[in-house]
């Protein structure tokens, strides 16, 4: 078997998932394009491990504890989109940047006098009625 084959579809899918990084708005899909990364970088660790007939098979051994670490990343990461959705209702990633500057946290958006955010989203709500 020739090298070049599972390395340009190892490149493909991880131009799809960097893509899917860069372009995509919603949460999970972007959990799913890290996820296409991650198994392209599984199958170069493999199709090298293969070509260079490694005795001690290191790069199967590293692509099992690639998927032992993606399957804990992909469960907290779902975790942590789960509660920002309950949280905040959406799970757009552009929405989520002003979860660094909430205020009341003392960061960029306000000191600890400002009120919190579910006081906020009333006072809007009393102001757009």
């Amino acid at each position: 078997m020739h090298l070049a084959y599972p390395a340009v579809l190892a490149v493909l899918l991880f131009c799809i998932g960097l893509y899917g990084v860069l372009a995509r708005r919603n949460a999970i899909l972007v959990l799913m394009s890290v996820e296409l990364m991650l198994n392209a970088v599984n199958l170069n660790l493999v199709a090298f491990d293969v070509w260079l007939r490694d005795t001690l098979h290191a790069g199967q051994a590293l692509t099992l504890f690639t998927i032992a670490i993606a399957a804990a990343e992909i469960g907290i990461g779902l975790a942590i989109v789960l509660m920002v959705h309950r949280n905040r209702g959406t799970s757009d990633v552009d929405r989520l940047r002003d979860t660094a500057e909430r205020p009341g946290d003392g960061g960029p958006g306000g000191g600890p006098d400002r009120p919190t955010a579910p006081a906020d989203r009333e006072e809007k709500a009393e102001a757009a009625a």
